[in-house]
């Protein structure tokens, strides 16, 4: 049976074969954020599971606050609406859940964070096709190996790593981080913009 330093070594080994890779694609990442954001654009986040919490965490940290007190940034995630979710998966089929409220709420410009541990998931796949016919950037966040939404991504935060736990466990860090950059950019180019 594994301890508890079992399993915090395990973490920490997979975040730390992480980070060339995500260090690499988060300024791509945080530049097609607060793009979008300061071309009054939102963020569509979808997932999963616990992939579906954290689009939920991810989605409270910009409308809400994420340290810093500010005006809020429009984002949403697509798996918090029961009656949106079974009505489409009752009438369209799982698959087209997350896909048919990117086509009703997206616009070009706008953002989907994409959430998969494997990479396979059909209903997200079909979200992020949606979003590139659209004109919609897509930011995937996988395991090892991406999985179809690899192709689909125009930015890839891959983690070497096949546990569903602790691939989401990096994908929290990277959500954290990304609402930390994100927080400070706007914040800072606003207080730029302002007249003295």
């Amino acid at each position: 049976m594994k301890t508890f330093t079992d399993i915090v070594s395990e973490h920490n080994q997979v975040l730390g074969d992480s980070l060339a890779s995500f260090e690499k694609n988060f300024d791509p990442a945080l530049e097609v954020c607060i793009h979008c954001l300061q071309n009054q654009g939102k963020l569509m986040i979808c997932g999963n599971g616990g992939s579906a919490a954290d689009a939920q965490h991810f989605a409270a940290e910009l409308v809400g606050r994420y340290e810093k007190e500010r005006s809020p940034w429009p984002a949403v995630a697509l798996c918090v609406d029961t009656s949106i979710i079974t009505a489409l998966g009752n009438d369209y089929g799982f698959e087209q859940v997350f896909a048919r409220q990117v086509k009703a709420l997206g616009r070009a410009g706008d953002v989907l964070v994409a959430l998969s541990t494997s990479g396979n998931s059909p209903n997200v796949i079909r979200a992020a096709e949606t979003a590139r016919e659209i004109g919609i950037k897509v930011i995937a966040m996988t395991g090892e190996g991406s999985g179809a939404l690899a192709d689909l991504a125009d930015v890839l935060f891959a983690v070497p790593s096949r546990r569903t736990a602790r691939i989401q466990e990096v994908h929290e860090i990277c959500l954290h981080g990304l609402a930390q950059a994100i927080e400070t950019g706007l914040t800072n180019a606003r207080a730029e913009r302002k007249p003295s």
